[in-house]
């Protein structure tokens, strides 16, 4: 997928954009937005390798996020090394009000299938949001090292959300995994509507 012109809402399906003062605000607390960072990182890594644990019988899931869980646990190194490099410390890691809007969302009493397509939309969610984020921070940002270091995340992630889809449609009518993901979009979309434009989250 090309990164240079990511249309939040035709290409990341994303029905509302970051409001533009977040980068800002992210520019000031740059300590708690890598930390904050660090932790998506691990909590992506961690969460793959919880699935594959949970779905041993899904072949095609395995062999695609296995590789992921590799990936991700590198850019949490990589954003440690830059706290580091900088002096900071990562910190304690903080509650993540959106992930948890999100997955109280995810229906809990549903078929296995219900589920497991509930979780395949919430991490596609969660990382094209993500990658709406980095794109902003590599566009907006005053210092050109961290642009550039931001735009190597974007586009890391850019493909990582249709993944989850397309997983989710190989084992599921792919009519219903549409359906439940243009669910999931609106009720995304009113997330972002009341959450308050923090900048010492990703989310």
């Amino acid at each position: 997928m090309s990164t240079e012109n990511i249309d939040v809402k035709n290409i990341l399906g994303l029905q509302l954009p970051t409001d533009p003062r977040w980068v800002n605000l992210a520019e000031m607390q740059l300590e708690e937005i890598l930390t904050d960072h660090a932790y998506c990182e691990q909590k992506a890594a961690t969460t793959c390798i919880s699935l594959i644990q949970k779905n041993p019988d899904k072949e095609k899931l395995l062999i695609a996020l296995s590789p992921i869980v590799t990936e991700e646990w590198g850019h949490f190194r990589l954003v440690l090394a830059e706290l580091h490099k900088r002096k900071l410390q990562l910190g304690r890691q903080r509650k993540d009000e959106y992930v948890n809007k999100l997955l109280a969302f995810q229906k809990k009493g549903g078929s296995p299938d219900e589920r497991f397509l509930d979780q395949m939309l919430t991490m596609a969610l969660i990382e094209a949001r993500s990658c709406e984020r980095f794109k902003r921070l590599s566009e907006g940002l005053d210092n050109k090292y961290m642009r550039n270091f931001y735009r190597r995340f974007m586009e890391s992630e850019a493909g990582h959300y249709t993944l989850f889809i397309e997983l989710a449609e190989t084992y599921i009518d792919k009519k219903i995994v549409r359906k439940r993901w243009n669910e999931w979009l609106l009720y995304e979309r009113e997330i972002m509507n009341s959450l308050e434009v923090r900048g010492d989250r990703i989310h």
